[in-house]
């Protein structure tokens, strides 16, 4: 497979600026890979297609406000910074991104707040855009996120040009986030609403909650035609004993196990057994999934409309079927569906 597969034309009228007005009212495209249809549902249809027994894995990760503007020292300059992830707790070192990355050299001071009110100190180069960071906090560890993350703003998509507003505090983030650490939603979770959810518990659906941070390596761009030779970035993730039971007591009775959203299937194909069951693990994953890929755990997925060419179309074209997930993106363009982080949904059968 290479690269050029998975090119189409989006029209820009399509990507999502706002998210549906009701998290499970946003539009479901069905496809099923046994008969090769295509059915047009709303999200909350999910529970017409899923019975007693059946599990549904999520992504509980939580969006931290990662996104803040400081100003450099001497010229004022204004720096975005993007935290990535915390390097080392006691010493206060980010690995971060800094916008833009050429004014911002090892030694440089950066202050953040009206008041300038946190001080960062550049320590090292990691990437041409990534720095590391030495925030300069004294006390505690809790006082010093409070301060760091009041400073910071809900990190949506930067094709969405706004402000982030307090809808996206609440919107970009899944009902049932928990363990703080992504700079990205998982955005297929975005559209489960807590009523929906406990419609789908007194069905006897069960929900397993895994956690993969997102990290903006799920948007770098390919830039390679060759597929085999793209590397991911890795991402922190988890998933425990009592997850990985109600996932496999479910595979055990032939029930189905659907996997929400691209993140969570590559963290359960990291961590599989040789006959198909999902093994608890702790650490980092870097896979890249792309056609042809056997799947072991997951029947089904749900997933939202994706970029050409990228890491996420190919992968949902791994699980689809390449041609078939074309033809739907296709319909999808033909009938207005939403894309992106706060558009519309799709699962496969």
């Amino acid at each position: 497979m290479k690269l050029s597969n998975f090119k189409f034309k989006l029209p820009p009228e399509l990507i999502a600026e706002r998210p549906a007005e009701n998290r499970d009212e946003a539009r479901l495209m069905v496809l099923n890979r046994k008969t090769q249809t295509i059915e047009h549902k709303t999200f909350k249809d999910l529970l017409d297609y899923f019975d007693d027994g059946d599990t549904f894995i999520i992504n509980n990760t939580k969006v931290f406000p990662a996104r803040m503007y400081g100003n450099k020292e001497k010229t004022g300059a204004k720096i975005e910074v993007f935290l990535l992830r915390e390097l080392n707790r006691e010493s206060r070192l980010w690995d971060v991104l800094v916008d833009p990355a050429r004014k911002i050299r090892i030694g440089n001071k950066l202050y953040f707040g009206e008041d300038d009110s946190l001080v960062a100190e550049v320590i090292d180069n990691t990437t041409s855009r990534g720095r590391t960071l030495r925030f300069l906090f004294d006390g505690p560890h809790e006082e010093f996120k409070r301060v760091l993350f009041s400073l910071g703003e809900t990190p949506i998509p930067k094709y969405i040009e706004r402000t982030p507003d307090e809808e996206d505090e609440i919107r970009y983030q899944t009902v049932f986030a928990k363990v703080e650490g992504a700079v990205a939603a998982p955005t297929a979770g975005l559209h489960f609403s807590r009523g929906l959810m406990k419609r789908m518990e007194l069905k006897g659906i069960n929900f397993a909650e895994i956690t993969l941070h997102v990290g903006l390596g799920s948007f770098r761009t390919v830039e390679v035609e060759d597929l085999s030779k793209h590397k991911m970035d890795s991402e922190e993730m988890e998933i425990t004993e009592s997850a990985s039971e109600i996932v496999n007591t479910s595979k055990r009775n032939r029930k189905r196990v659907v996997s929400v959203g691209t993140t969570t299937m590559r963290a359960i194909e990291t961590s599989v057994s040789t006959e198909g069951f999902l093994k608890p693990y702790i650490g980092w994953t870097n896979k890249f999934i792309y056609p042809p890929y056997d799947f072991r755990v997951a029947d089904a997925l749900i997933t939202n409309f994706h970029m050409p060419m990228s890491t996420l179309l190919i992968m949902v074209s791994a699980f689809g079927g390449h041609d078939f997930v074309m033809e739907a993106y296709k319909e999808a363009v033909k009938e207005q569906y939403k894309f992106y982080s706060y558009g519309d949904a799709m699962l496969i059968l």
